[in-house]
Formats: structure tokens, C-alpha cells, sequence
């Protein structure tokens, strides 16, 4: 949606790849960019600017009802952003270090023509599902992209029971992935999964190496359940790992409240674009 407003970025928090110097140092220009604009800015330990709010961790910008995040780095410092962001705060994702930066929207030599247009109401916001699992009363953090289920004995194949709707899929299988529109240029893709258009409502199924050929499956973004005969792990955006016992039932399904990006153009099948198709 195209906003005719105009915008106050009264809390902005600037983020920056981890352990990147090239990311630091452009956090802190960031940052000295919107104080400039009369913004109150958190940065994020080690990350200090003079006028800034340094803070120790993500976790604390939970407490905060921010107007903007600002991501400086690759797609996975964006993914860990939107982990701890438990509402739906738009984020700003500049290409900082990167590898590809499929999710990413401008460079840094942009930031100055984007903090204009956001300041003057013209930019888009673009909404994606993110899901989140749950198992033995543990809800754990969400995930923008995918969940990962994979059996933790690797001597031993699991049979894996996946259930959604009033269906019920069962084989011998290494793991299932649960992916987003958004993460359906990521590891699905990889194991032959559709490219789906990122604003859609679905969910995307991919077995992996199930003993007999299983191909992905495209489902309403309702309640998914999941039973592995086997103990196992489930890794949120490949970044948080938690685990399952045998026999437990996994549930996923859409979160709450969408990611949202602040986007200055709009396109469509943004990633596929980004991956050279």
C-alpha cells in the first residue's frame, strides 16, 4: 500500500550483520542520518553513536513500540531481525555485506533518497507470512522463511507423519521443510520446491529424500501438524535449533502478525528477480 502521508520515524533502531566492520561502520552513519532527522535511535551493542540509545541485545527492542527497523547486511541479519519482532514494525533492509540479498531493497548509496521517501509517505508496505512451531507446550520464536524438521539419528530413518486439513501424509523420510512464499526461493527451492509469489496465503510442504519420491505440497496457510517416529530437530530459519521428542506432535501455522517491509518500488517475484531468473 502507498502511503500519501507524511511519516514520523520518532523510534527508529538501526541493526547491522554481525560481526561485519563494513556493516558497523554503515550502522553508525545510519544512525547519525536519522538523529539528523530529530529520530530517537537505538543501536545495538557494540554499535554506539553520540545521541544514540545503545542497548545490549534484540531482545530488549521487544519492550519498544518502534516506527522503523533499519537492517544493514545480508538475508540473514534481516531474518534474525524479524525473529524478535513480535509485532508488525516495518523494516528498512539495506545490502551491507551480503551475499545476494534476496530480501533486501536498496544499497547504501540509496539511503539518503530512501529516508526522503519515507519521511514524505511515499513507499509501499509489503506484508509476508511468517510461521511459527510449537511442540509439548514451547511456543518457539517465528520464522520469516521456513521451519526445518530433520531427524537427529542419522543412522535411523524416520517415518514422518504430516497432517493439514482433513489430510494426512505418511513415509520414511530424512525431514520436512515448512516454507513461506518468501522462503520458497530458499532451501525448498533447493530440493525442487515451486518459486511461489510472496504475497500469497499458502504454505509450501517439501519432503526431504523421502525413501519414495514425494513431491512439494501447496497448502492453505492453516494449521500443519507434524509426528516423526524419531527424535528430532526443528531449526527456525536455520538460525534456532530446538528439538522434539519421538512420537510429539510439531504444530505449525501463520503467525500472528506479518513481516513487513518498507519498499520504495513496487515489483513483483522480487526474489526471483534477485536470483537471476
Amino acid at each position: 500500500m502507498l502511503y500519501d502521508e507524511m511519516v514520523k520515524l520518532k523510534k527508529v533502531a538501526v541493526v547491522s550483520k554481525v560481526g561485519s566492520k563494513e556493516a558497523e561502520d554503515t550502522a553508525r552513519i545510519v544512525a547519525k542520518k536519522f538523529l539528523a532527522k530529530k529520530s530517537h535511535v537505538f543501536t545495538i551493542s557494540p554499535i554506539q553513536v553520540d545521541g544514540a540509545t545503545k542497548i545490549e541485545s534484540l531482545e530488549e527492542l521487544k519492550k519498544e513500540k518502534l516506527d522503523l527497523v533499519v537492517t544493514l547486511g545480508g538475508d540473514g541479519t534481516t531474518l534474525r531481525v524479524f525473529r524478535y519482532l513480535e509485532n508488525d514494525t516495518p523494516i528498512l533492509t539495506i545490502n551491507v555485506g551480503g551475499n545476494r540479498g534476496i530480501l533486501a531493497e536498496i544499497t547504501i548509496d540509496e539511503i539518503d533518497y530512501a529516508i526522503s521517501q519515507i519521511l514524505k509517505g511515499k513507499f509501499f508496505l509489503d506484508k509476508r507470512t511468517r510461521v511459527v512451531a510449537s511442540c509439548g507446550g514451547r511456543e518457539f520464536p517465528p520464522a520469516l522463511n521456513e521451519i526445518y524438521i530433520s531427524r537427529t539419528n542419522l543412522t535411523k530413518t524416520s517415518e514422518i507423519e504430516i497432517k493439514f486439513q482433513n489430510d494426512t501424509v505418511r513415509q520414511k523420510m530424512d525431514g520436512v521443510i515448512v516454507a513461506t512464499p518468501s522462503g520458497s526461493t530458499g532451501h525448498s527451492f533447493s530440493l525442487g520446491g515451486p518459486i511461489l509469489h510472496e504475497s500469497l496465503d499458502v504454505l509450501i510442504i517439501t519432503p526431504v529424500a523421502p525413501v519414495y519420491r514425494l513431491e512439494s505440497i501447496v497448502v492453505p496457510d492453516e494449521k500443519i501438524e507434524i509426528i516423526s517416529s524419531h527424535d528430532c530437530s526443528i531449526a527456525m530459519d536455520a538460525q534456532v535449533v530446538k528439538s522434539a521428542d519421538f512420537e510429539e506432535t510439531i504444530t505449525i501455522k501463520k503467525y500472528k502478525k506479518p513481516a513487513v517491509f518498507i519498499r520504495l518500488k513496487k515489483r513483483g517475484l522480487r526474489q526471483m528477480s534477485k536470483l537471476g531468473f
